[in-house]
């Protein structure tokens, strides 16, 4: 590695701690504006909690990309490895892209454009899905889904412990679909085992009544985060697909993330055909309504739970189901996503919801 490398190195990492540091200096400020009643914007939670989360899931993240290097048989030329900075990239756009966001409570077109530049990234260091077989389709293909997870991950976290449990199902259904274990998944393996147990450890505390929130910090680093992996051990993933093309691929994306997808359809639907806009926070989305319904927060929790768990066993179930059996193994794991989907878009016509809804929305108004 010659000098001028070690250089960019070098004064990269002292403008990332510059900015880090001007960043903490203004967020320990407004550690509670995001729980805020804002103008246009309507949270669950209206009591102050600090939003902590998002910087204990990068540190554990970061060190757990240092077991990595200290564990991977480095040879010199580890940075040609450009699926794995690219990653490492679009994670930390996302995080510092959250961490202004809650800081300074940024507007919409900020956000949209820390999540392009994920994408973009992505795409760049060659970690793209491969659905299309055209090099532009898939990677337009692979910005959008980036920029969906991270938006769907976002605005789900809107109740104790709901994004909290919904990362750690994904991730933990990326790492039923890497076994068996091999050197080629070492790094995800250690990304995404870290990232489980430092999700649980933020769970302590985040499940309700939560004293912690993640902030967008979070959430957006943990978008970023399963963006990458979704590519990888779902839409990429030979040893899960390899012999049943793109209808498997969009089985296994539908069943790993059949909560975030769900909520986010049914928030974007109704609010379109109620004329307003999908991205502005609000007491719609499908938990909201579980609630409506006469569910506690704790068991909206344990519904979804329900679902996310579901999930990870039915992908798991494909390392058991022989080869004569896949096609109808694929058949049931598409019936229940949608029928999961359906499930959580139905949340929001019960009567009981949706005469709740209403006249929260009548509230609102007068």
């Amino acid at each position: 590695m010659n000098f001028l490398i070690l250089a960019i190195i070098f004064v990269s990492l002292g403008i990332v701690s510059a900015l880090f540091n001007y960043l903490l200096l203004r967020w320990t400020k407004t550690l509670g504006r995001k729980n805020e009643v804002n103008e246009g914007e309507i949270r669950w939670s209206d009591s102050y909690k600090p939003a902590l989360g998002g910087i204990s899931f990068y540190l554990v993240f970061l060190l757990a990309l240092l077991a990595y290097f200290f564990q991977h048989d480095v040879d010199g030329n580890w940075m040609n490895e450009g699926e794995t900075i690219g990653l490492i990239l679009a994670v930390t756009v996302g995080f510092f892209a959250g961490l202004i966001d809650d800081a300074y409570n940024t507007v919409p077109w900020f956000k949209f454009l820390a999540q392009l530049s994920c994408g973009v990234l992505l795409v760049a260091f060659g970690l793209q899905i491969d659905f299309f077989g055209y090099y532009w389709a898939d990677a337009a293909l692979t910005i959008l889904w980036t920029i969906s997870v991270m938006n769907s991950i976002n605005m789900l976290d809107n109740m104790d412990g709901i994004t909290t449990l919904t990362s750690i199902s994904i991730l933990t259904c990326a790492g039923v679909c890497a076994l068996p274990l091999s050197n080629d998944t070492f790094f995800y393996t250690l990304i995404c085992g870290g990232l489980v147990s430092g999700l649980f450890g933020f769970l302590i505390f985040n499940w309700n009544p939560s004293k912690i929130f993640m902030g967008d910090t979070g959430s957006q680093l943990l978008g970023a985060l399963l963006a990458g992996v979704g590519i990888v051990f779902f839409w990429n993933n030979e040893n899960i697909i390899e012999s049943h093309g793109w209808f498997s691929k969009l089985v296994i994306v539908l069943c790993a993330f059949v909560v975030p997808i769900g909520d986010s359809l049914t928030v974007t639907i109704n609010r379109l055909k109620r004329g307003q806009s999908p991205v502005v926070g609000g007491r719609d989305h499908t938990t909201h309504h579980l609630s409506y319904a006469g569910l506690s927060d704790r068991q909206v929790a344990y519904v979804l739970g329900g679902l996310m768990l579901l999930s990870i066993l039915l992908i798991a179930g494909l390392h058991l189901i022989g080869e004569e059996f896949l096609t109808m193994y694929m058949a049931i794991i598409f019936l229940y996503a949608i029928s999961a989907i359906a499930f959580l878009y139905s949340t929001t016509i019960w009567k009981k919801s949706r005469a709740v809804f209403e006249a929260h929305q009548a509230e609102k108004k007068s």
